[in-house]
Formats: C-alpha cells, structure tokens, sequence
C-alpha cells in the first residue's frame, strides 16, 4: 500500500530532521534536495526511505553534521577532497562543484573524495555539470555486498556510476544505474513490501540464486551485473572494480571489504585501509571538443534515431537513459511522491522519537 505526499511536505519533513541532526541551514537544504530529488526521479530506493538510516548513522557518531570539508591534494585539473565523516550527500556537490570550476578554466575538471559517506543518486551530482553545458561523471563505492564473479564472499558494493549528457530540444541522456545486477535499495523495498525478487539478483550463503529478498541477513550476496558468467558477470565484476578503485584507491577511502557498512548496527571494519567511503566525479566543457550547440544538436538527432529504432514488439518503444526519471519527475511534481506505508511509519516512528512534525 502506497500514501501519497506533497513534495513540499517531504521536503519540510526532511529538512526538519537534517537540522535535528545539526546540519547548518545550507547542509539540511542540500541534503534534503539529494533525497527528494531521487524520490521524485522515481528511485525511491534512495529517496527518503534512506534518512532514518543516515540518522542512525549520525547517533552512532559515524556521520559528521558539521564537517570542515576540504581540498588536501590539488592540481590544476585535479583535486582530492577529505568529507570530514559529513553526509556524502553534501560532500559530492562540494566535490562536483570543484570539478565544474576547473573545468570552466581548463575543459576538465576531476575530483576524488575521501572520508565520505553514501551519497545519494549519482545522478544527482553528474546532472550539476549538465547545467553547465558539461558532460558529468559520478560514481561512488559502496559497503561490500557484491560477489565478484565465481566468488562466494562480499568484496565490492553495489558501486553506481553515472554519466550525464546535455542535450538541446531533449532532457539530458542520464546513464545511471548500480555495477551489482539490481541496487540493495530494491532489496529493502522489496523486504518492505513483503514480495518475492527476480532470479539473477542475489546468491545465497551456499552460492545458489534465491529471489529470496532477505538472503543477504542469512549470509548470501548480491551479484554483478551480468548475474553469471555466461551472461556476462564478469562485466559488472569489472565495472564495480573501476567504481571501487577510482573512487576509494584513488582517493585514500576504504576500498573493497573494508568499506563501512551503511547501516548503523553493523560496525566498520576496526583495521581500516583508508578513510570513509570514496567518490569520484568529474566534469568536461562540452566546447572542449566541438561548439556546444552542434554536439546537442547531435545528441538530439541520436535521441530520436534511437527512439524510432524498429522494435521487437509494437507495445514497446526504446527508451533512452534517464527517460523514465525525467518523466516521473513531471509527474511527480504534479500528483505528489509515492511512499510505501512500511516507509511513511518508519520516518513518522523517527519523527516521533527525535520530535519533529510527522508526515
């Protein structure tokens, strides 16, 4: 069962609790635009669902509401930023910020970050140097659920990368999506709504598939994209690899098993390789290779191409990344943003407790 809400309604709610937690004015307005913003785009696995668990997370003292955000090693196209434990949801747009300043003055702009935490949807940092006339890259690793390939032990997160594109007559082209076959996000709320996940999304602790959505508490793993090698695993192996090692090896995060859990009532590794979960974002003048407008014109003439592609069925159409986001954002902003009942009692239970107004 689903109840519906404003967007100016789950905003309040989530601002009130960023500030409970003792986030400046600035930090609660960004933090809540990063959530929202992925409720609205329709992934609601990384949506207000989320916050109860960044609270928790900041009563473990494991997130830092008040950080001193920072650059601590810097080129002229390069930076490495330390997120001081803060909310990866304000560390990234720090981050990206940096990206499109250099990227302004040099064509390209590149960011690693250390000592964060979850970030949100990476498409929400990538989609700040769109606006920009800018291609954006984001992508972060994430506390270890993933099997690689053959494997039956967790060594790398769900670890999603984004790359965004402006286009001219058309939204952006939106590439974002997880390097694990589905998100853990769709895992809790499937948990949530008590139903049964597609075969090919996780193992269980003897190796075996299970659309079981609650194997990872007994021991099993989510798997890379591809789901097995024969159907091309060892693919999604490698693009969580390059996720882990830009972000977190790159960057001097943890990387692989030591990334901290993001739940709070599992502890983080007490033999840790690095510092927090790491980022990695990146920014490029699209006027850095061609005029802006003939590359969006392009892009446009790519997009309708794609979209008139000849299909295997006529009741369905291709459809071109970021898309359905963009559409469930018109929607969203109209008819209000869907929450799962089992979500709106667990922020209202938070409300409760920390005495803010419910939902």
């Amino acid at each position: 069962m689903f109840i519906t809400f404003s967007e100016e309604k789950l905003r309040n709610f989530t601002y009130d609790v960023f500030k409970k937690m003792g986030c400046s004015n600035e930090h609660a307005a960004l933090a809540t635009d990063v959530l929202v913003r992925a409720d609205l785009r329709g992934i609601d696995s990384h949506g207000v669902a989320r916050l109860s668990g960044y609270y928790r997370l900041w009563e473990k003292k494991r997130i830092n509401a008040t950080p001193n955000i920072r650059v601590v090693h810097e080129t002229a196209t390069t930076a490495t930023v330390d997120g001081d434990a803060g909310l990866g949801l304000v560390v990234a747009p720090f981050a990206m910020q940096i990206a499109i300043e250099k990227a302004e003055k040099y064509g390209s702009g590149w960011v690693a970050v250390k000592n964060s935490n979850h970030f949100g949807i990476a498409g929400y940092h990538a989609l700040m140097a769109v606006a920009q006339d800018m291609v954006g890259i984001s992508m972060t690793n994430a506390s270890p659920l993933v099997a690689p390939t053959y494997a039956n032990e967790r060594l790398l997160g769900t670890n999603p990368m984004c790359y965004a594109f402006p286009a001219g007559n058309y939204p952006p082209v939106v590439v974002d999506m997880a390097t694990a076959a589905a998100a853990n996000g769709k895992l809790e709320i499937a948990q949530r709504a008590n139903s049964p996940i597609p075969a090919g999304w996780v193992q269980n602790k003897d190796g075996e598939l299970s659309t079981d959505p609650n194997e990872l508490k007994s021991g099993g793993s989510l798997l890379p994209l591809g789901s097995d090698k024969d159907h091309g695993s060892h693919k999604g192996y490698g693009l969580g690899a390059t996720v882990d090692i830009l972000s977190a090896v790159l960057s001097g995060a943890n990387y692989g098993p030591w990334v901290p859990p993001f739940v709070a009532f599992l502890e983080p590794d007490p033999n840790p390789v690095g510092e927090g979960i790491g980022h990695f974002l990146g920014a490029m003048r699209v006027d850095g290779f061609r005029p802006a407008q003939d590359f969006k014109d392009h892009l446009d003439n790519w997009i309708e191409r794609f979209k008139g592609a000849k299909t295997i069925d006529e009741s369905k159409k291709v459809i071109i990344p970021g898309e359905p986001e963009y559409q469930f954002e018109n929607e969203r902003k109209i008819a209000g943003i869907p929450l799962i009942d089992v979500v709106a009692k667990d922020l209202n239970d938070l409300a409760e407790k920390i005495g803010v107004a419910t939902l």
